[in-house]
């Protein structure tokens, strides 16, 4: 799998090159993420926003599909006797329905073939008024991101969509949720917060 491969490198792909992002993307999921909550995380990498969540909520499991990424979550969150790491798809998540406060997927819809199964499968397992948080990469907007787009395709990371601002929240909209914000964190490969509030 090309994301156990890469995860001995990722952190320092993410934090040099668009590290500006991914400290913006972190301070914006905590401002939704309080001591009460219990949160899921899916496609949690190496636990890049998984620390931060964990200083903060009540409870918190972060899962992946790679056993690499997930490896290095470990790691990170080793600390933190309120976070627990473990395997799942987040096409078929292995919990009950309305369990979680807080559901983050970060920067996984755009690689995925069946996003709609992701997002109905994070509706089902948040609680009714809680909340997705759903961070994207937009890069159709700036020439340098869609070169490291291309570059990550090379190495094997596909990118199944190309988001816009206002093709995401298109595609936000297409899946029929009404109940969400939108807003931005700037960085080499800026990234669209959708914060989706959940029926």
């Amino acid at each position: 799998m090309i994301w156990d491969k890469l995860s001995p490198f990722y952190d320092i792909m993410e934090t040099v090159y668009n590290g500006k992002c991914y400290r913006g993307i972190a301070d914006k999921i905590k401002e939704y993420v309080t001591e009460e909550d219990v949160v899921l995380e899916c496609a949690c990498g190496t636990g890049l926003l998984t620390v931060p969540m964990a200083q903060k909520c009540k409870k918190l499991i972060a899962t992946d599909i790679s056993v690499g990424m997930m490896r290095q979550a470990k790691k990170k969150v080793a600390n933190y006797s309120n976070t627990k790491i473990g395997k799942a798809s987040i096409l078929a998540l292995p919990f009950k329905d309305d369990m979680f406060d807080v559901v983050v997927a970060a920067n996984v819809i755009h690689l995925l073939n069946e996003p709609e199964k992701a997002i109905s499968e994070l509706k089902r397992v948040c609680k009714p008024n809680g909340k997705i948080i759903l961070p994207v990469y937009i890069n159709n907007e700036k020439k340098n991101a869609i070169v490291v787009a291309k570059l990550l395709s090379v190495l094997g990371v596909k990118f199944k969509r190309q988001f816009s601002l206002a093709s995401y929240k298109e595609f936000i909209t297409s899946h029929h949720i009404s109940r969400v914000g939108y807003s931005v964190v700037e960085g080499r490969m800026p990234c669209a917060f959708a914060i989706i509030t959940n029926c």
